[in-house]
């Protein structure tokens, strides 16, 4: 069995380093990967994994108050931390429960791998295209949003397939980023979390095996894997964007301190402490549902998680606004720090669910209906 490790003690450890880091990767556009060799070196990419198994033994709920510190140090950092974690809890949550998870849990110990997803990009329909061919299959695909890949060793993904039999399909598997036919297209060039070189990934007649598959489902429907991913993902997300507004309300303070005389300050203190208590309600709500991985994955439970992700994410933007409005026109400069957590925070509106969605996907459910409606099945030809 391997030693437990703290988390806590980690963040005091790296966390000056990576905040010293974040506003001048912004500045330039630069990489987060010095970050991510800072964590790997004290194996926190395996924290989540069973003792067992030979990982850290964290909790998911432990993970979820790590990533919201690094948050508050270097959002960048955090998220794309989260996109890794968010794959490892999804393996440990489906080994819990007897479905595939033990052999990605191993392969992440063993070298202490870093994984990528490809983001919301890839919902129920998935992107790209996948030919039968002997012992596996040819993807082809655009995979934007992934996070980390820069220093990432293995992409988790879907991809299409139009099989012959069972008609629209959709595929998920990992596969190493160093195969052939991968190349990372660096065009990450955006508004916020501009650290974390979550650039496109393009698939070109990529190999797959036929034992790399995890799972097969038919496409556009909605599976209950989604609602694992779901649970375990969005706690961890959100507690990324949670620290961001952390720090921006922790600098707008600070500008504020000589005002605090002055009623209207004291109004807008008082705006921005509501408006940041809700974020964190409904940021703790998410990882009371999770339950440390210990949940049934039902559309239901689907439901309630993408709710609190919508209610998080709006207050989380409110929150570092209300910041900039707190602080005047200093906010408004780039050496204050706030607005490059405001164009951060934006962030949050762009991952699963999109608040409109999320409200057709509640109210479908509310009303009796399926959480989305099934598309007809329309073969698609292979690329």
């Amino acid at each position: 069995m391997s030693q437990s490790i703290h988390l806590d003690h980690i963040l005091q450890e790296v966390g000056p380093a990576i905040e010293s880091e974040s506003a001048r990767l912004d500045a330039s556009e630069g990489f987060i990967g010095r970050n991510y060799d800072l964590l790997r070196e004290r194996r926190v990419f395996s924290a989540l994994i069973p003792q067992d198994y030979g990982g850290g033994g964290a909790t998911h709920a432990e993970m979820c108050e790590f990533v919201r510190g690094l948050g508050r140090s270097c959002p960048s950092t955090a998220l794309t931390l989260a996109m890794h974690q968010h794959l490892v809890s999804a393996a440990v949550a489906n080994n819990r429960a007897g479905r595939p998870g033990r052999a990605l849990l191993d392969k992440v110990v063993a070298a202490e791998l870093i994984l990528v997803s490809t983001g919301a990009n890839d919902w129920l329909e998935s992107n790209g295209s996948a030919k039968k061919v002997d012992g596996g299959y040819r993807v082809s695909a655009m995979k934007p949003f992934a996070s980390g890949v820069g220093k990432g060793d293995v992409m988790v993904t879907s991809v299409s397939f139009d099989d012959p039999v069972e008609g629209p399909q959709v595929l998920h598997f990992p596969v190493p980023l160093d195969s052939e036919g991968i190349t990372l297209l660096g065009d990450w060039q955006t508004l916020g979390m501009r650290a974390t070189g979550s650039q496109t990934v393009r698939f070109e007649d990529v190999f797959v095996p036929d034992a790399a598959i995890a799972m097969k489902r038919p496409r556009g429907g909605f599976h209950p894997a989604f609602s694992v991913i779901l649970t375990v993902a969005l706690p961890l997300i959100m507690s990324a964007y949670l620290g961001t507004a952390e720090a921006a309300v922790a600098i707008a303070l600070e500008k504020a301190n000589n005002g605090r005389d002055d009623v209207s300050v004291q109004l807008l203190v008082g705006e921005m402490n509501n408006l940041l208590t809700t974020a964190s309600i409904a940021r703790n709500d998410l990882i009371r549902l999770c339950n440390n991985l210990d949940f049934q994955p039902t559309e239901g439970l689907a439901a309630e998680v993408l709710t609190r992700k919508t209610i998080c994410a709006n207050h989380v933007i409110a929150t570092v606004e209300k910041s900039m409005e707190l602080a005047g026109g200093a906010a408004f400069m780039r050496k204050t720090g706030i607005e490059r957590f405001l164009r951060d925070a934006h962030g949050a509106r762009y991952h699963p669910l999109p608040e409109k969605r999320q409200q057709v996907l509640t109210g479908r459910l509310q009303l009796g209906l399926p959480p989305v409606e099934m598309p007809e099945p329309v073969l698609q030809a292979a690329e």
